[in-house]
């Protein structure tokens, strides 16, 4: 039942003090459960996640736990992908290693210890790397004002990741497969329907088939050409939608079929012996600094359509426990209205305005007392891609206007909001002297496409610069958030734990004897994980599945 498989394997380590490289064969974590309880031994290792893991499960405490070259070569070039040992010690010590298990490599440089014959000097050699890498590493981050980052939050916020994805969540398996038996129904259905509009039977998820069926049978006009047909992406049949009814029926056909085939088929394999979901989280997959998942990834479960948010149903708390849900409000806009110094938008935000409603107005020229749900729509629009760079071309599609008027809409909103104008300026400016562009918490983002000689790849970066502070910044506080919250909930001693991170939000399993204890730790200590000029806002669901607590 173990979350990381436990077959014998090898552990290497460092002692910095000693000049020494020390590797075990272990039969288990316990094995060398004095040295990671010692509380005077400094640990570097290339994968403490799964340390802390191992030691969740054997009941081990582990201290000092300090460093972790890959989070630290990650931090270092945020997008580079290349961070196994061999390709961080050619990046930070200029040398060159293959640690493939046929090879044995000539250890020279360092004392050997052996403990066991099935240790073979390549695991030292692996140990000796990491333990050089640690000095150059910790000095590049120093340099790069980056030390209080990588020590401050992704260190710290390593072991609630170690803890989330030990502790995982349950599903309730019977649930999630009538929810894919009722998915079938409706593809069944949508396939029979597609079918008699079409006038024949035919494959559905075929590209070619398909669009031979539209532009070719049913004559709707080409909206695009590949060099093998005709284009059936999801812009092309968006834009087709009011030309035929079999298009929204496509639609709805591919939306549930990636449904069946991603959340039902996808999931099921992951349900472990104990009914829960161990989704793995990482640190050094985005550029931006925020947290993804995988095996399976739990941040991209649908929220848009009712039947995708349905699937949230079948996640359950265990007994005599529910589940909160916390979700930052609109913390990309806030951060835009801080780091910009708007004063129109930072009005807003402090007279607690909705920001949607507040920019409608500003833009459109509309009083409060008349707003609609359509200009509110359309200013959200805005408001949201406008820090993405969005194009009035980008905006019309969105917004189902014209080019025309969407640049009416930007020119206006820029105008109104001169201090976000000045600062998606100011930021490209920055981001094209200097090569990379910091968040409030100088995470590092170099922008090579900056510099390209391609006009469409410039314009990427550009948008690039403008985002990175915003969603990078939104990131680091959500770390800083985790962190707090799991060491509040630690230090009172609580049964409630942390289970998932999905971006701005944070799913809690509560005990239900401490519901509003932790909701309101929850708030305030998410509320409270920076000081800007906009405050942070919070709102907390509670919830007997993860369904009603969104």
């Amino acid at each position: 039942n173990s979350i990381i498989k436990k077959e014998a394997k090898i552990v290497s380590f460092y002692i910095e003090e000693e000049n020494r490289v020390y590797a075990y064969k272990l039969e288990g974590i316990n094995d060398i459960q004095d040295l990671l309880e010692n509380k005077d031994i400094l640990k570097v290792s290339y994968d403490l996640k799964e340390i802390f893991i191992l030691s969740r499960e054997a009941g081990i405490e582990p201290h000092n736990m300090m460093f972790d070259v890959r989070i630290a070569g990650y931090l270092l070039n945020s997008t580079t992908n290349l961070y196994s040992i061999p390709d961080l010690v050619k990046a930070f010590l200029n040398l060159d290693v293959e640690l493939g298990e046929n090879k044995q490599e000539q250890m020279t440089l360092f004392d050997m210890d052996s403990k066991q014959e099935e240790v073979s000097e390549n695991d030292y050699l692996k140990a000796y790397c990491i333990g050089k890498l640690k000095d150059v590493l910790e000095k590049e981050l120093s340099k790069n004002e980056m030390i209080e980052l990588f020590n401050t939050i992704e260190m710290p916020v390593l072991e609630v990741l170690a803890d989330m994805q030990y502790r995982g969540i349950y599903i309730d398996k019977d649930e999630l497969i009538a929810y894919g038996k009722e998915l079938k129904v409706k593809i069944d259905e949508l396939t029979e329907s597609i079918h008699s509009l079409a006038g024949e039977d035919f494959n559905i998820n075929s590209p070619k088939q398909l669009g031979e069926i539209l532009f070719e049978k049913l004559k709707l006009p080409v909206i695009k050409k590949t060099k093998s047909g005709y284009s059936t992406d999801v812009d092309t049949l968006e834009k087709l939608q009011s030309e035929h009814e079999i298009i929204n029926q496509i639609l709805e056909y591919r939306t549930l079929a990636k449904l069946n085939s991603t959340y039902i088929e996808g999931l099921l394999p992951f349900i472990n012996i104990d009914g829960r979901i161990h989704s793995c989280f990482h640190q050094t997959v985005t550029a931006t600094g925020r947290l993804s998942s995988s095996d399976p990834n739990l941040q991209n479960i649908p929220t848009r359509i009712e039947i995708g948010k349905k699937l949230r149903k079948v996640f359950k708390p265990k007994e005599g426990y529910t589940f909160i849900d916390a979700d930052y409000s609109q913390i990309e806009l806030r951060i835009l209205a801080a780091i910009s110094k708007d004063e129109t938008m930072i009005k807003g935000f402090l007279e607690g305005a909705d920001i949607h409603s507040h920019t409608a107005s500003v833009v459109f020229n509309v009083p409060m007392s008349e707003m609609t749900k359509e200009l509110r729509s359309k200013a959200k629009a805005v408001n949201f891609g406008i820090v993405y760079g969005i194009s009035d071309f980008g905006l019309a599609g969105q917004i189902h206007t014209s080019r025309k008027q969407a640049k009416e809409y930007i020119d206006s909103y820029l105008e109104k909001y001169s201090g976000i104008r000045n600062f998606m300026y100011d930021i490209v400016e920055e981001a094209k002297k200097k090569g990379y562009i910091d968040t409030l918490y100088h995470r590092r983002r170099y922008i090579p496409e900056l510099s390209s000689r391609n006009y469409m790849v410039r314009k990427f970066g550009e948008r690039v610069a403008m985002n990175t502070p915003i969603q990078g910044t939104a990131a680091d506080i959500m770390k800083i958030a985790m962190i707090n919250v799991y060491k509040a909930l630690k230090e009172k001693n609580l049964k409630s734990k942390i289970l998932v991170q999905v971006h701005d939000e944070l799913l809690i399993e509560a005990a239900e004897d401490e519901i509003e204890q932790v909701k309101n730790l929850l708030i305030e200590n998410m509320e409270s994980a920076a000081s800007l000029e906009v405050p942070l806002k919070v709102e907390a669901e509670i919830g007997n599945n993860w369904y009603e607590a969104k």
